[in-house]
């Protein structure tokens, strides 16, 4: 009989940002403290990395995405991300 994972998957937030960006590193900040609240994974992915990002975001960054849904951006609204990992509960 092979076991099976029965460990729930954790919400990937990810922070599409830039190394230089002081407001990037901001946001990932108060989200690892959000961590300390909610179980959720963080990715964070160097828009310039990947002229595709670089063209879509621009110089909007950071955002915070959970699969197709922007979060928000420039700055971390914690409310509206604290309701929004209150509902995944």
């Amino acid at each position: 009989m092979a076991a099976t994972d029965a460990t729930p998957r954790l919400p990937l937030l990810i922070v599409y940002g830039r190394n230089y960006c002081h407001l990037c590193d901001d946001m990932i900040a108060a989200l690892r403290v959000l961590q300390g609240r909610f179980a959720f994974a963080l990715e964070v992915i160097d828009v310039d990395s990947d002229a595709t990002l670089e063209a879509k975001f621009g110089e909007k960054v950071p955002v915070l995405m959970h699969e197709a849904r922007e979060l928000c951006y420039y700055f971390l609204d914690e409310p509206a991300v604290t309701a929004f990992l209150s509902d995944l509960r």
